[in-house]
């Protein structure tokens, strides 16, 4: 440490609001709130959104920031079109493949253009990332006062759908550092399927994510800030998705613990929780504690589950805990951990909210370097983008 100029190092706590949906391939319906999922009191500071499973042809994705008059208009992530995409280009090519963002710069809008306050809140959210490949979407938005604050934005695709990499399954992960702690949030849907063993191809899906996943160092990038190149070199690390993992009984066991309420026999069946267990899959990584029912498979627009409605001699898809939020690293505290109750798809959306500690360093002496003058040009970026990825600033 230089003692001529010696940095105060502080510690604060920011609230983060991770929510995931399989919306099933469905459109939106006109009136399907999003008021109903996307709720915390009070609003956080940062919302990380991940559906996944849409039809990118549909409303869920037909929108792109250059629809409105800004991106930043919206004071809330439920006013963003229902998470319109920013891509036109959905994954179909290389795999992994990578893309670097830098936050918006613009000042963040107070009204609308009519010039009537928006309703809801008293915070205000700036978008600073949104990325689609085919099925799987994550969007980030930040207070407005935290936004100049957020750097060194980069975000990663794994395809491992179709042959492996085709994109229909995979991850986008996003690489971040708010003031000096860095951050990465994964969003993922891996392989489905209820048979014995698939729960192996699960575990081969995230550990090729952790191996292809990368957040390539440019030359912009001050000598001192931390880059990590990993998911696992980050401070904080946050994975979320419809990770498939199934309940290990028949459809008649479990629907009778589920009706019981024995939330604690089910997960001594719950494949991911095995799988942890026996240290082949997640290791080192934490999840909240499970007081809810299983998320998977209920009839639409039904409160049952799609097996009551079946043929026992049919094939039925036992409830499973398929949506789930997990956690790396130290400096974080799950303070919530439920579902919602939107009966739009054949998942329940689950959503989980933290605290995250988040170091900041001030220099005594010296002034901290302006947001402005730290941007990342876009020419910068352009040699680091593969082929099928667009690049989307904010």
């Amino acid at each position: 440490m230089n003692l001529d100029h010696p940095r105060i190092i502080d510690v604060q706590n920011h609230s983060i609001f991770v929510a995931t949906w399989n919306v099933a391939g469905r459109s939106p319906t006109s009136n399907l709130s999003l008021e109903d999922w996307l709720h915390a009191s009070p609003p956080a500071d940062i919302y990380v959104l991940g559906p996944s499973d849409y039809d990118q042809s549909s409303r869920w994705g037909s929108h792109r920031p250059s629809d409105y008059s800004r991106a930043s208009d919206y004071s809330r992530p439920s006013d963003y079109s229902r998470w319109g995409s920013s891509d036109d280009d959905n994954g179909l090519g290389d795999s992994p493949s990578t893309v670097l963002y830098s936050p918006m710069s613009s000042s963040y809008a107070a009204s609308s253009e009519d010039g009537h306050r928006r309703p809801g809140g008293h915070s205000r959210y700036c978008l600073v990332a949104s990325k689609q490949m085919v099925g799987v979407f994550l969007t980030i938005w930040v207070r407005s006062e935290l936004r100049d604050h957020v750097k060194n934005m980069k975000v990663s695709c794994v395809g491992r759908g179709l042959m492996g990499y085709l994109g229909n399954k995979g991850s986008i992960s996003v690489s971040m550092s708010l003031h000096q702690t860095t951050f990465c949030f994964i969003c993922s849907h891996l392989t489905s399927g209820q048979k014995e063993g698939d729960e192996l191809r699960r575990n081969a899906d995230v550990m090729e994510i952790l191996k292809k996943t990368r957040f390539p160092r440019v030359n912009s990038e001050c000598s001192d800030a931390k880059s990590p190149e990993t998911i696992l070199e980050h401070d904080r690390v946050i994975w979320l998705g419809d990770l498939n993992y199934r309940i290990a009984l028949t459809y008649r066991s479990a629907k009778a613990l589920v009706e019981m309420q024995n939330w604690r026999a089910l997960l001594e069946n719950d494949q991911l929780r095995i799988e942890q267990r026996r240290g082949r899959v997640f290791r080192g990584w934490r999840e909240g504690k499970i007081y809810f029912p299983p998320t998977y498979k209920y009839s639409t627009n039904s409160d049952r589950y799609a097996g009551d409605d079946m043929h026992p001699k049919e094939k039925r898809r036992t409830p499973a805990w398929c949506d789930r939020i997990l956690w790396h690293g130290e400096g974080l505290q799950q303070l919530s951990y439920v579902r919602g109750e939107s009966r739009f798809s054949d998942h329940r959306p689950v959503y989980g909210i933290f605290w995250a500690e988040v170091e900041s360093t001030h220099d005594r002496l010296k002034k901290s370097t302006s947001y402005s003058s730290s941007r990342i040009e876009v020419e910068e970026l352009l040699p680091y983008s593969h082929g099928y990825t667009e690049l989307n600033f904010f």
